[in-house]
């Protein structure tokens, strides 16, 4: 059984794109430099929400942060539904979107992404499809490691799909998926027909049906670009977007909106953001956008950046669009909005559980200001319940 308790504010998979390319263990180095000696004492963060989530993991040297973020943010579902959290098995979620993606690159021709990089939609789509199980029944852990690490086998992935794609044969022989299946499952895991749980059999589905018990059809993906009109869907243009799934169009204050709305109601938000920036630091727990850009700060203003509350850039529609466009903006990483705290100055930060285990100042998780989700965010998932009515009424939910 998994206990949960709401985190304490004194104390975002790694997915999307840059894991495919650097791996975890990378970026989390690349990122190291960001961070300062004494910026858990500059600040004072204080509680404002603090929605009950389960503890937090280590998806290790694996690009599935958005399996683990998403996973989560539906075990967070269930405390909200008033159901005993299970911890879902993140790599069930990828393993299956593994193969959904396999067959999608093949119908491609090889002309679409490939690696352990995914979406948020990912999680909730093999949801609907294969159902679910509990962590303890699928770890992934199939040749004696004790965390992820699937670079081998993404290249193994990489180097049977294209042999496939080169189509040697002159056509394809029925036996592809199942020898690219057989791969997966060989690192992975063979996923079991049913199993065991708290004395009851059952099977994915089943367990996803009678103990997960979430609707899928309650889940809406949001984000906010104005090259496509607001409150009608459209195609996310990003590399993880494999699937080719659409999301909702809002305006970017309305980005923020949603989510607050969505936490004072006791929903928790998926969220995929760009952690590439400087004004990102995963071992202070922090992140902001800095009114003057890193490039022109002086030396003392870049070793301060993370010792107490910074003055901010204003995020508008335009700026916002303009950093996606230029690829400022990339589809980095997922993570899991749980709450909002406010620090010593009284602005408003959410509380953002991660997914590389508890090495930071906050034991996992980050305060990240509004104006960095405003400018960053690729895309949020939430309960369409958490939509203020107004917003869900343009939107047609």
């Amino acid at each position: 059984m998994i206990n949960y308790t709401k985190i304490s504010v004194i104390g975002l998979a790694l997915s999307l794109s840059t894991l495919v390319t650097y791996g975890q263990d990378n970026l989390v180095n690349s990122l190291k430099n960001n961070q300062s000696e004494n910026s858990k004492a500059s600040f004072k963060f204080t509680d404002v929400i603090n929605l009950a989530n389960t503890p937090v993991q280590n998806q290790g040297s694996s690009g599935t942060c958005w399996s683990y973020s998403t996973n989560s943010f539906l075990e967070s579902e269930m405390i909200k539904a008033g159901k005993q959290p299970v911890q879902l098995s993140q790599i069930f979620s990828a393993r299956n979107a593994y193969v959904e993606k396999g067959i999608n690159y093949v119908r491609m021709h090889g002309a679409v992404s490939l690696g352990d990089g995914g979406a948020l939609h990912d999680v909730i789509n093999m949801y609907r499809k294969y159902g679910a199980v509990p962590q303890e029944v699928y770890t992934g852990l199939n040749y004696g490691t004790k965390i992820n690490k699937t670079a081998e086998l993404g290249d193994i992935e990489k180097g049977v799909l294209e042999a496939v794609v080169k189509n040697a044969n002159g056509e394809l022989t029925p036996n592809w998926l199942k020898a690219y299946t057989g791969v997966i499952d060989a690192y992975l895991g063979a996923v079991p027909e049913n199993f065991t749980y708290k004395g009851k059999k059952y099977t994915p589905k089943t367990f996803a049906n009678e103990v997960v018990g979430i609707n899928p059809d309650n889940y809406v993906e949001l984000s906010s670009f104005n090259d496509h009109p607001f409150y009608s869907k459209f195609t996310l243009l990003v590399p993880d977007n494999w699937s080719f799934d659409q999301v909702y169009n809002v305006k970017v204050n309305e980005i923020t909106d949603i989510i607050d709305n969505a936490l004072k109601n006791g929903y928790t938000v998926a969220w995929a953001t760009d952690v590439s920036e400087k004004s990102f630091s995963y071992k202070n727990g922090v992140a902001f956008v800095p009114q003057t850009p890193y490039t022109e700060m002086t030396a003392k203003e870049k070793a301060d950046m993370f010792n107490g509350p910074q003055a901010e850039m204003e995020i508008t529609q335009e700026n916002r669009q303009a950093a996606f466009d230029n690829y400022q903006t990339t589809d980095d990483h997922g993570m899991h909005i749980v709450g909002l705290a406010k620090d010593q100055n009284g602005k408003e930060y959410y509380i953002v559980k991660n997914s590389w285990g508890v090495t930071n100042d906050y034991k996992g998780y980050l305060y990240v200001t509004k104006n960095y989700v405003k400018y960053k965010t690729t895309a949020f998932l939430l309960n369409k319940a958490g939509i203020p009515s107004a917003i869900a009424k343009k939107l047609g939910l």
